[in-house]
């Protein structure tokens, strides 16, 4: 990267608590996520208490040692930290974040889930695999019901993205670790109903996640905490907190399996 306005920069989303950018330079393609706030009191500090969760959570997954997992991975660059930025709708181009408030990550080649037009027919047999992986390393992602936040590579196989949620323990919690693989499970049984799985077949029930319930916590969060997050996000200006195929289709065709890799 060099000095000035950041060679290919692009505005990937923008909404009270920063915005998100796709930086393209001499390294190739970079994430950088910008927690400077918005308007409203507080934001900024929201914000960069996120960033430092995503933060912690990308060094555990790379610390963890073994095989490299399908996650983004922390990348330092100090002139694409201080590259100006592109135009928004808050503020015009050319602004340069404060060093603190930015995280530079790997950019990764895919398609969200909700978006895919092709899945393998062992996609979430890989994706309970990265999960099960992700938690070895001591981390539960969190937000893995949002079909965003899980990718479909170039190759078909999945990635998990966005750790703002994240959590890093010594000893992981049992409550959380099954929540990630039971949204994992709520993926795969509505991808494959009604017809929707690989030859037509019935739904696909043999995830690691099947039979798993909600937890005490999680049933409290739908019930009372998500109805209040979901106004108070769409008042801050995310309207993609959690995007969604629509029931109506079009729904992925499917292709032979790809394998671990």
């Amino acid at each position: 990267m060099s000095g000035g306005a950041a060679p290919g920069a692009a505005l990937l989303k923008e909404d009270a608590l920063g915005r998100v950018e796709r930086l393209v330079g001499e390294r190739g393609a970079l994430v950088r996520r910008v927690a400077c706030g918005g308007r409203l009191p507080g934001s900024r500090f929201v914000a960069r208490l996120l960033l430092g969760r995503e933060r912690r959570a990308l060094l555990a997954l790379a610390s963890g040692g073994g095989a490299e997992l399908r996650v983004p991975r922390l990348v330092e660059d100090a002139e694409a930290r201080q590259a100006a930025g592109p135009a928004t709708a808050n503020g015009g181009a050319g602004r340069v974040p404060r060093p603190g408030d930015v995280l530079l990550r790997s950019w990764i080649e895919g398609l969200p889930l909700h978006r895919a037009t092709e899945l393998p027919e062992d996609f979430f047999d890989l994706l309970d695999e990265l999960v099960l992986a992700v938690h070895r390393r001591g981390v539960c992602h969190n937000d893995l019901h949002k079909e965003q936040n899980i990718l479909v590579g170039r190759d078909g196989r999945p990635w998990l993205v966005d750790f703002q949620l994240a959590s890093v323990h010594r000893r992981l919690p049992a409550g959380r670790a099954r929540e990630d693989l039971r949204h994992v499970q709520k993926h795969r049984r509505r991808y494959t109903r009604d017809g929707r799985g690989p030859q037509g077949g019935p739904p696909v029930a043999t995830g690691v996640g099947h039979g798993l319930e909600r937890g005490p916590v999680a049933r409290l969060w739908r019930r009372a905490v998500k109805p209040v997050y979901r106004r108070v996000a769409t008042g801050l200006g995310r309207r993609d907190w959690e995007q969604r195929r629509p029931s109506s289709g079009p729904w992925p065709r499917w292709s032979a399996p790809v394998g671990p890799g």
